[in-house]
């Protein structure tokens, strides 16, 4: 999402949160919308033109996520919600749970978090109506990272204790692992630095028994903002690294890319500028391997950001007015304008 950068040189609270749902998106099964879905899903179509359907849909969906991972957050709204009129036409109300998970992750990332939300619920409707309870944790607990980004930090702790009831009556180690990483997440959010991390450590345990590498290095990284807020930089960065070694041999570049932004920050903290710049470049590389054009925008903002911290304008200049050129690239009004304003107020200094 792209309101909680990490901004360099201290932790944005808001950035644990958005890193927990994207990762909790990665396991669960692909998601909706807000108020006007519901006007789009009454078309209904005959029997003869199921499939024809269901594989416009299903290729509405696929269009959706090479959408989504190359950054294009609105035009997989779109494409979602297009696939969901179809879906519901058919009464696919598996391919819908589905849908509505991608679709929540798309609106996350532009920052439109009530939408989110709504499709967050559609999705844990969905789960409780076909008994699905892995599925269930798993919306739980992303609908309790956007209580959390609310500030309503009690609900989001009810909402998680909630998913992992249902992990634990299930037997779900799987569940456990992420509601206890998350539970450590509430927990640092009140303040409690000490007891997220014995939370962590012991999600830890969950995530290693079932082989979960995106889950271990999600909650070594969570791990790491616990260390990084404490001021604990020397435990921050060895975190950090373990998450970025696993995520790198295991290709998830999610979390390749979330542990980057951590080293960072604590190596700027502690004024390891060669380090940082180092990490800024393997970022952008990976981005543009990926061919995400929001994790450039991401991978440029943070170059300004330390350009900036370090008084060389003209450069962190340089790299706003790319992030800008990028922003309209992706027609992200919202992070033109942020950007532009961020860049006319360091002009002003």
């Amino acid at each position: 999402m792209d309101g909680a950068t990490l901004a360099l040189g201290r932790v944005n609270k808001f950035k644990f949160f958005t890193y927990f749902l994207l990762f909790t998106f990665l396991l669960s099964p692909v998601t909706a919308s807000a108020a006007d879905i519901t006007q789009q899903l009454h078309r209904p179509l005959s029997s003869s033109s199921w499939r024809e359907s269901r594989d416009e849909a299903d290729s509405l969906v696929r269009i959706a996520e090479q959408q989504n991972a190359s950054g294009y957050s609105e035009k997989t709204i779109d494409s979602c919600l297009q696939a969901l009129d179809i879906y519901h036409s058919i009464g696919d109300i598996k391919a819908q749970g589905l849908t509505y998970d991608l679709l929540a992750k798309a609106y996350i990332q532009l920052g439109r978090f009530k939408e989110g939300e709504d499709a967050l619920r559609r999705r844990l409707a969905i789960a409780r109506d076909t008994k699905d309870f892995q599925a269930q944790i798993f919306a739980l607990n992303n609908i309790a990272s956007l209580l959390l980004q609310a500030g309503e930090t009690v609900a989001a702790g009810k909402t998680v204790q909630e998913g992992l009831a249902i992990a634990q009556n299930i037997k779900s180690i799987e569940g456990e692992g992420l509601s206890l990483s998350n539970l450590g997440l509430v927990t640092a959010r009140l303040g409690d630095y000490n007891k997220a991390i014995k939370l962590y450590e012991t999600a830890l345990t969950f995530r290693r028994q079932t082989g979960d590498t995106i889950g271990e290095a999600n909650t070594l990284n969570n791990l790491g903002d616990a260390y990084l807020a404490a001021g604990n930089y020397q435990d921050t960065i060895g975190s950090y690294g373990a998450a970025m070694r696993i995520a790198k041999t295991t290709r998830d570049r999610s979390n390749q890319l979330r542990a980057i932004d951590g080293l960072v920050t604590a190596h700027s903290a502690v004024g390891r500028y060669e380090r940082a710049f180092d990490l800024l470049a393997q970022r952008l590389t990976l981005a543009q391997e990926l061919e995400n054009l929001r994790e450039e925008l991401n991978s440029f903002e943070s170059y300004a950001k330390l350009y900036e911290q370090l008084g060389n304008y003209p450069t962190a200049r340089n790299f706003y007015e790319r992030a800008i050129i990028v922003a309209r690239t992706l027609e992200d009004n919202k992070q033109e304008v942020r950007l532009i304003d961020r860049l006319t107020q360091m002009l002003k200094r």
